[in-house]
């Protein structure tokens, strides 16, 4: 018989979880999520689109511009649902790697502002920092989205463990 797996914390205490539920910020953070990843998206086919014919340089910058003030909204508002559930504005336990790759993120685009408002980088050189950028973007939506993933199978553990009656109230990870 295999050694047993030490079961390792749920990502949400049932407090946590209340307040998770309970917060605006959660909403928030729901539709902001899908709402930057379809400007990445547009702005990928953008910057590539520049990379592939040398066409459209100044739109695929306004593209990363409007991409980078969707990330900065998203972290914003993230930073303030992370205060509200675990009472810290970052870093906190059950999201701690995902933060400090969000940092890297959150480096990347602004490296990306900053050099394309100085001048630092032109064209080509730029577009590829905005790949770098959008690389380091989609490793940590996968992070997240892990994340969810892992809410959602510790909420069904939990109704397993602890069924609710009928006409319960708790909302579902």
């Amino acid at each position: 018989m295999p050694p047993a797996t030490p079961a390792r914390r749920p990502l949400y205490t049932p407090q946590e979880r209340l307040r998770r539920d309970a917060t605006v910020w959660t909403l928030v953070q729901g539709l902001l999520a899908p709402v930057q990843f379809f400007i990445f998206l547009g702005s990928l086919g953008l910057v590539l689109r520049f990379l592939f014919t040398g066409e459209g340089l100044e739109i695929a910058n306004a593209s990363v511009v409007v991409k980078t003030l969707a990330l900065y909204a998203i972290m914003v508002t993230g930073c303030i649902w992370e205060k509200v559930v675990f009472g810290r504005y970052l870093f906190a336990p059950a999201f701690y790697w995902e933060d400090v790759f969000s940092m890297l993120v959150l480096a990347l685009h602004t490296a990306y502002l900053v050099a394309l408002y100085t001048g630092a980088l032109a064209g080509v050189s730029l577009m590829y920092l905005a790949l770098a950028a959008y690389s380091t973007y989609l490793v940590n939506a996968g992070q997240f989205l892990l994340k969810l993933r892992a809410a959602r199978l510790d909420h069904a553990a939990s109704q397993q463990n602890h069924p609710q009656p009928l006409g319960g109230t708790e909302l579902a990870a």
